[in-house]
């Protein structure tokens, strides 16, 4: 431990007179040493000035930008979004995006998911582009962008249990595909899991799907134009009228509530749904001549 500060005590005997005496000596010395400094310092030329300090520079933030992928877009319907966000960037803010069409369906090829789906050779990403608003920057490139889409999914994916879609003998990748057939076909949310119990029924009894938004993704057939009878005829692997079983992949993205209800479908006979004419809703029967019977209003929308 170092020594503690040392006091020096004055003896008793000591006037006053030699007290001041020495002060002032010590003022003297004081006086003389600060202007040899002085001199020293205007011999060097002239006293020293304090560096002035300044704040640091700041890198601007750049600008962020937004793109929305709505519930069962498909990989070709994100791509055209990002040609639509592209063109309001550039024309409302001056910016222009490193996204591009052409970058985001080659990146969104292959890519890494759930442990579910790990035995699956899949030929696409489609299904697992998770639905939602993703920021940017002009900087962005088509990978990380997906990569944060395959993220959200994951996300969402670890909330669904899978039990029983497994105890009918489905896996993971079927049920995404039910999910994205339930996100085509439903309007009205509390019809989800209706509609995925009519898939389960229809499969579980051999009965061909019937599911026209399966014809429109296998042939690129856009919702606005009707389906020829010779494209209801085609020979697509998507044409679940005239196959039995589950389109080879899923047919959208779906979000996480058509998910859930392709995981946990309704507990009903039905096997049969329509549109009703106010082209939202749907009539369900278990019934071949209650589904023939309904009126066909619907079916223009």
């Amino acid at each position: 431990m170092a020594d503690g500060p040392r006091y020096v005590r004055h003896r008793s005997g000591s006037s006053q007179a030699g007290r001041a005496a020495a002060l002032g000596g010590v003022a003297v010395a004081v006086v003389a040493l600060a202007a040899i400094a002085w001199g020293f310092s205007v011999a060097l030329g002239g006293e020293e000035e304090a560096a002035p300090t300044t704040a640091p520079a700041t890198v601007p933030q750049k600008p962020v930008l937004k793109v929305v992928f709505p519930e069962g877009f498909t990989r070709a319907e994100m791509a055209k979004r990002i040609v639509a966000v592209n063109k309001i960037a550039k024309d409302k803010r001056k910016i222009t995006s490193k996204l591009s069409p052409l970058t985001y369906l080659r990146a969104t090829r292959r890519g890494p998911v759930p442990e579910d789906f790990s035995d699956k050779k899949l030929p696409h990403l489609e299904g697992f582009l998770f639905p939602a608003t993703y920021e940017f920057t002009e900087d962005t490139t088509s990978r990380p962008l997906v990569r944060k889409q395959l993220d959200a999914f994951a996300r969402a994916w670890e909330q669904v249990d899978l039990k029983y879609a497994k105890s009918k003998n489905l896996s993971a990748y079927e049920v995404l595909i039910i999910a994205s057939m339930v996100e085509e076909e439903v309007l009205v949310p509390r019809e989800r899991e209706l509609v995925a119990a009519v898939i389960y029924n229809r499969l579980r009894v051999g009965l061909p799907l019937g599911i026209d938004a399966t014809i429109r993704y296998g042939l690129d057939i856009p919702p606005t134009k009707a389906i020829r009878q010779s494209e209801l005829e085609s020979d697509t692997p998507y044409n679940t009228r005239k196959f039995q079983g589950l389109p080879p992949t899923p047919i959208s993205n779906p979000g996480l509530a058509s998910i859930q209800a392709a995981a946990h479908p309704a507990m009903t006979d039905y096997l049969y749904f329509i549109r009703k004419p106010d082209c939202k809703s749907h009539f369900f029967t278990a019934s071949e001549d209650e589904f023939f019977n309904f009126p066909r209003g619907g079916l223009t929308c």
